[in-house]
């Protein structure tokens, strides 16, 4: 049965305490509901056998519990899932790919597990009025970005369920002229990118643009990827469209959306990770980092769903971390550094 928010439920039997514990772990961040769990003798008691719409069995050794197939076989209806792979040790790529792998296994079964804003939520966004902000002046030290003028700094805004709540908040309350682009990678649906164009573009002073065919990213642009095809950047810093889908069950792919935009302006890509359900960017956020890219995340307490920023931070990567507010604020406060930093080598030199 499903649970009373809607969400199917799974039940975990494994005769490890430790794997146990991070399946559950795994099962919440699909936003997937917790039923029974335990080891192979405590679920031999239960008949009938507690509710579930999927039966998890993970077990060190299957020779050692030949009584718990038949009983589950004989007593469900629900769809029962052998052999699931051990959990490594969280915070790696091991760890995330086994995630990825175990979200592949539970869909199939399922169906889609991540959440996607609605077209409700979207439109009910885009009447509401922006955040009161600050200070949206730019600073002193900063010197203007030139609009049509490629962005000699590019952050990858990545997203998916609470996304364009928090990517608006972030947009609103950052100065007109900042010498930046973005690349806004987000989970949703693809019928939908007209309201959110309509989100993210009434307030803020960066234009919301669709990737379109040997665009390059200027300043206070905000590229939206489209969610059904591939998109790299060429030698010249052209966007290129591919003929494949993005990797993975969810487009855009937002680790391969770092590993693309990073191809081409290395340790002048940066990443910001919003809201959003799974682990998307968890893989390829540490090698931007090893690149020299910065990677910030939304804080748990501001996001819908803290899932995506979680992962990220679980790795060691990040060096920031706030609500979209702060983290407005803390690109300012890096780019104010940067030009002041960029003005004393010009002096020291001449």
């Amino acid at each position: 049965m499903a649970s009373r928010c809607g969400r199917p439920t799974v039940a975990v039997v494994s005769d490890s305490v430790l794997q146990r514990h991070r399946l559950q772990e795994a099962l919440a961040k699909f936003g997937l509901a917790g039923g029974f769990s335990g080891d192979p003798s405590r679920l031999l008691v239960y008949s009938p056998l507690p509710d579930a719409q999927l039966w998890l069995i993970t077990l060190e050794d299957e020779a050692d519990h030949p009584a718990l197939f038949d009983h589950l076989l004989g007593n469900t209806d629900a769809p029962v899932l052998f052999g699931v792979d051990p959990a490594p040790r969280p915070g790696g790529t091991d760890y995330f790919r086994w995630e990825r792998r175990l979200q592949h296994k539970l869909e199939k079964h399922l169906g889609s597990l991540e959440e996607l804003d609605s077209e409700d939520s979207l439109e009910e966004l885009a009447s509401t009025d922006p955040a009161p902000a600050d200070n949206l002046e730019l600073p002193h030290w900063i010197t203007p970005g030139a609009k049509d003028r490629p962005a000699e700094e590019v952050w990858v805004l990545g997203a998916s369920l609470g996304g364009p709540a928090a990517v608006k908040d972030f947009l609103d309350h950052l100065p007109a002229g900042l010498p930046v682009g973005f690349v806004y990678a987000q989970h949703i649906d693809g019928n939908f990118t007209e309201v959110l164009t309509r989100v993210l573009g009434r307030h803020a002073h960066y234009r919301l643009r669709h990737a379109e065919e040997g665009m390059t990213v200027n300043n206070g642009d905000v590229v939206l990827l489209p969610v059904d095809h591939e998109w790299t950047f060429s030698h010249q810093g052209t966007l290129t469209e591919k003929d494949t889908p993005w990797p993975g069950p969810y487009g855009p792919s937002i680790d391969q959306v770092l590993l693309n935009v990073g191809d081409h302006f290395g340790p002048r890509c940066h990443a910001i990770l919003f809201s959003g359900m799974g682990n998307d960017g968890a893989i390829a956020a540490p090698l931007l980092r090893a690149h020299g890219g910065r990677i910030w995340v939304q804080d748990s307490a501001s996001c819908a769903n803290s899932s995506m920023p979680d992962s990220v931070a679980e790795t060691g990567c990040t060096s920031f971390t706030g609500t979209p507010a702060q983290l407005a604020r803390e690109l300012v406060k890096t780019i104010e550094e940067s030009c002041l930093l960029k003005r004393r080598h010009q002096r020291d030199s001449a």
